[in-house]
């Protein structure tokens, strides 16, 4: 294929309700589309980085500007463009691994829908519908918390993760266990909010069977990391500590983890997310998809990616409803605690004109 031109689109979603983190809240969702039209197809991609550099150092005008500067004019003049070479052709530019994602996410679904292939066959997907999970906000309240871990498990989610921080965590998961039993999938999130000297304090949430802990000290502290897992008996996932397969197998060779959450959006990709998958099989290491509060192009996508044979866990891609009341897609709806694998080539979903209007803040064309 060759490039023609990109469109960045920024929209604006709101959420159903607050969705609090330890590092912040969010009542709306702001998101970076592109659209990439090539001489063969269009493709659509989804920046997940957020308004401000919290979650990563990466943040929604950052990325533009590095797409509109660097990342797509490297891509422009070449004249035969296919996903793979895109993460090569972007290696010189260091970091800005979301928005090179987005990039090469929208190059992919190009290349698919012009062979006709979905997005989910082209990774070596082995399912035609994945389990689901939903994460659960911090909340005001137990009583909060509560009414909606009930709800959720009332609409079949098939795994409860909990965010936390500290000052919210044992409580709140001792709370859940009590009112719900440990009959479901339960586990928690924390951010990297804690430090190594919390280890003592971690190991009060052995008792409730958790799944796991996720991220539970800063990403660079894979050695602190890799101390913790020996100190308390719930197993250390990993996610913004995994930004490629290398720093997966290192954290795998140093004990730092028993499973890992990929991320297509934090490690540059849906090709790079599949390289650590196949690394994490190898090793025996379970993963799940995690989420980034993608609107239905990216939900799309990682449901594709959560059918490959490795994702043995209940991700994040939980259904359209749990954020948006209106997504920009044909919503993905939960049937029996799953979300269907899209079918048609590329991603399998495009965006609704209208529902894509009506949220759009603003684009730019960029011609090549």
């Amino acid at each position: 294929m060759k490039l023609t031109g990109v469109e960045l689109r920024r929209i604006e979603l709101p959420l159903v309700a607050p969705f609090r983190t330890s590092f912040g809240t969010q009542t709306v969702r702001s998101t970076l589309l592109l659209r990439v039209v090539t001489d063969e197809a269009e493709g659509w991609g989804e920046c997940a980085a957020m308004a401000a550099p919290v979650y990563s150092p990466e943040y929604l005008d950052g990325c533009a500007d590095v797409l509109r500067q660097f990342l797509i004019p490297e891509l422009a003049g070449r004249e035969r463009l296919d996903a793979t070479a895109v993460a090569p052709a972007l290696a010189r530019f260091h970091g800005h691994r979301m928005a090179k994602g987005a990039l090469e996410m929208a190059v992919l679904d190009a290349e698919c829908r012009a062979r006709g292939v979905p997005l989910s066959r082209e990774l070596g997907a082995v399912r035609d519908r994945v389990p689901c999970g939903v994460s659960v906000g911090i909340m005001d309240s137990i009583p909060e918390l509560l009414d909606a871990v009930g709800g959720y498990l009332a609409e079949g989610y098939r795994r409860i993760k909990l965010k936390i921080e500290p000052g919210w965590d044992v409580k709140p998961v001792r709370a859940v266990r009590e009112r719900f039993g440990d009959e479901f999938l339960l586990q928690v999130d924390a951010n990297t909010a804690y430090t190594l000297a919390d280890a003592r304090h971690l190991a009060r949430l052995d008792p409730f069977d958790l799944l796991l802990i996720e991220q539970p000290l800063p990403e660079e502290q894979i050695l602190a990391h890799a101390r913790l897992a020996k100190t308390i008996r719930t197993p250390v996932c990993l996610d913004e500590s995994i930004t490629s397969a290398q720093s997966a197998a290192d954290a795998i060779t140093l004990g730092a983890c028993q499973i890992v959450n990929i991320k297509p959006a934090r490690v540059g990709g849906y090709l790079e997310a599949r390289r650590i998958h196949d690394v994490c099989v190898a090793h025996g290491i379970a993963v799940w998809c995690g989420g980034m509060l993608e609107t239905g192009l990216g939900r799309a996508a990682n449901v594709a990616l959560a059918a490959l044979p490795g994702f043995t866990l209940p991700g994040d891609t939980s259904a359209s409803d749990r954020y948006y009341r209106t997504d920009i897609t044909e919503p993905f709806v939960l049937q029996d605690g799953h979300l269907h694998v899209p079918t048609g080539p590329g991603l399998g979903v495009t965006p609704i004109p209208e529902a894509l209007a009506a949220v759009t803040v603003g684009t730019e064309w960029i011609p090549l």
